[in-house]
């Protein structure tokens, strides 16, 4: 019987066996020198319709407040973007890196505020008990996979910012009880990984 693990393994390795870049940026980083080394955990649920773990960030925090994001932060030095992104995972999210089955990394993004993320996918047991850590998450939500990675939700939006148009990827996500908004890095990451996945076809 095929697992849901080697699904998205077979899917991972052939998309990468594509050889696109390993390297995409936000273009307003094309001037920028120095980088600061992040990973962030992309965990997808063992399920028949399988989910993905997202989360909002408070309102109060420094960076990137009130944006939805998957677990993840800095790596600090000694550590590599799988180990990073495990620990960042069990601090926000109380998940049990044991529990944790690493597919890969994906491609490392540039961010305009400064970090090179390694997106860190794996796939985790369906009845993971969840423990967020209020510092650093106000709310967490699992997505459907499929929804998530079909380029039909995936919309392009524009807008002006410091006399320049930006543009971005907008994935909006509802529950049922609220609309979960989708969009800046998070939204990069998911629009590379459905090309990545083709989980759509």
């Amino acid at each position: 019987m095929t697992t849901l693990y080697d699904q998205v393994t077979r899917r991972f390795e052939a998309g990468h066996a594509k050889a696109p870049p390993a390297l995409w940026i936000d273009p307003r980083t094309y001037e920028m020198q120095d980088f600061k080394p992040a990973a962030v955990l992309i965990a997808i649920t063992e399920r028949e319709r399988p989910g993905m773990l997202l989360l909002h960030r408070p309102s109060t925090m420094r960076a990137h407040p009130g944006q939805i994001a998957f677990p993840g932060g800095r790596i600090d030095p000694g550590e590599n973007p799988v180990e990073a992104a495990l620990r960042e995972a069990n601090e926000e999210l109380g998940i049990d890196p044991g529990k944790v089955r690493v597919i890969g990394t994906s491609d490392r993004y540039r961010t305009g505020s400064g970090y090179e993320i390694t997106p860190v996918l794996g796939v985790v047991p369906p009845d993971l008990t969840i423990y967020p850590n209020p510092a650093e998450v106000a709310q967490w939500f699992e997505a459907p996979v499929d929804f998530v990675l079909d380029p039909a939700n995936q919309a392009t939006r524009t807008v002006d910012y410091e006399d320049r148009k930006h543009s971005f990827v907008e994935i909006t996500w509802s529950d049922g009880r609220q609309d979960h908004v989708i969009w800046g890095v998070t939204g990069a990451i998911l629009h590379n990984l459905a090309h990545r996945l083709e989980w759509h076809d």
